[in-house]
């Protein structure tokens, strides 16, 4: 019996000996996560950030040299073409004088006087020539009636009269002239002192009326100052008649057709809009991306279906344009897609195991491939492939 007993002691011994070196040498299945090749509707796009602008910005400048008063309109505001005021154009105060321009113009308005007091003096001379020559016209007038002197002596003392008078209207409009001359030259030697602000009010102005019906995008000139012609003051538009701009790779700009369909999000809305392709602009231009490479990009612009009253001028969008569409279309994911000299492969599982093949592919957005042909409709892929998955190796599946 003992040694019976010893036996089946070795047996069992050699029996666990033996588990252990197959459990410790047997093959352990690789954990992976798959997919199932399905047919479906596939969409190509380009995703690219853009902004939203209004079609049609109005800038209202001033049309001429001045001092603007303080813009009262804050942006947002409703404006109404040719009533509401944008802005009031004052004249500018007159410059400061330097001490050799003032002493000239200061000469030039003592002169001024002077020839307003000479002018004042000839037209007293003036009158008193006509005062004289009224009176001998009346004496001549009183002699012509009697028949003392003739017809002629008294026309040409009444000759003598009308020129006369028209020596004092002479010398009454140089009179003016030279007051005149005097108010300018007094006028050049204001300086900005002499007239206080609150008179400007008064001053004639120019005021800028808003040119369309629409609500205030930007104010960019706001405190008093002086101002040249063309200088900006503020953009003016409809927020409602918006477009969207998406500035593309040119080589990815190409492939868009006009009237292409675009999908616009996370625009900060809770649904998505709609939209098509209104233009693709035909002159490119260069910019330098945050990678600090030069790029060719072309500008894309898109007609949104519906604007959102939420969505404003200036907003950043995420534009999905549309460049290829096809239903039932034999799909696979792009995450079980990788290359095998030079070629697309997947793995497949078959039996447990992975079996690796090669694959024809045409369109491919973000997420997922056209099949073209090597593999078909319900076979299980797997997603991810590591290095350690070979043709062959023991696969499960992970839960989920």
């Amino acid at each position: 019996m003992r040694v019976w007993f010893r036996r089946i002691g070795l047996l069992a011994l050699a029996a666990v000996i033996g588990a252990g070196f197959y459990l410790a040498l047997r093959e352990r299945p690789i954990p992976v996560d798959t997919a199932i090749v399905s047919k479906g509707l596939l969409q190509v796009t380009i995703d690219e950030e853009g902004v939203t602008r209004v079609k049609d910005v109005y800038a209202v400048s001033s049309p001429i040299a001045g001092y603007l008063s303080r813009t009262t309109l804050d942006e947002g505001e409703t404006v109404r073409a040719h009533e509401t005021i944008i802005a009031s154009i004052h004249p500018l105060d007159p410059p400061f004088l330097d001490e050799r321009t003032r002493a000239e113009l200061m000469a030039a308005a003592e002169a001024a006087r002077s020839a307003v007091a000479l002018a004042q003096v000839e037209q007293r001379r003036a009158q008193t020539t006509l005062d004289l020559a009224q009176s001998n016209y009346e004496r001549a007038e009183k002699l012509a009636k009697t028949k003392t002197i003739s017809i002629s002596q008294l026309e040409h003392r009444f000759s003598e009269l009308e020129l006369k008078k028209a020596q004092v209207s002479s010398t009454e409009a140089t009179i003016n002239l030279r007051k005149a001359e005097l108010a300018s030259a007094e006028a050049r030697l204001q300086q900005p002192g002499d007239r206080s602000v609150s008179h400007r009010a008064n001053d004639c102005c120019v005021n800028i009326t808003a040119p369309i019906d629409g609500v205030v995008l930007e104010v960019l000139t706001r405190s008093e100052q002086a101002v040249s012609p063309g200088t900006k003051i503020a953009e003016i538009g409809d927020p409602r008649n918006l477009e969207i701009i998406v500035d593309l790779l040119s080589s990815d700009a190409a492939k868009i057709e006009h009237g292409a369909s675009v999908l616009i999000t996370d625009w900060g809305g809770e649904e998505d809009l709609e939209g098509t392709v209104r233009m693709i602009e035909p002159a490119a231009f260069t910019k330098v991306s945050s990678l600090g490479i030069e790029e060719q990009r072309v500008n894309v612009v898109i007609d949104p279906a519906s604007v959102p009253k939420n969505l404003g001028h200036g907003y950043r969008v995420l534009a999905r344009l549309g460049i290829w569409q096809q239903d039932d279309v034999l799909q696979v994911p792009i995450a079980a897609l990788f290359r095998t000299g030079g070629n697309w492969s997947v793995f497949v599982i078959e039996n447990g195991r992975a079996r690796l093949l090669q694959i024809d592919i045409g369109q491919m957005n973000s997420t997922d491939a056209q099949i073209l042909g090597g593999i078909e409709a319900d076979d299980n892929v797997i997603l991810y492939p590591s290095d350690v998955l070979e043709d062959g190796s023991l696969v499960e599946e992970r839960p989920g």
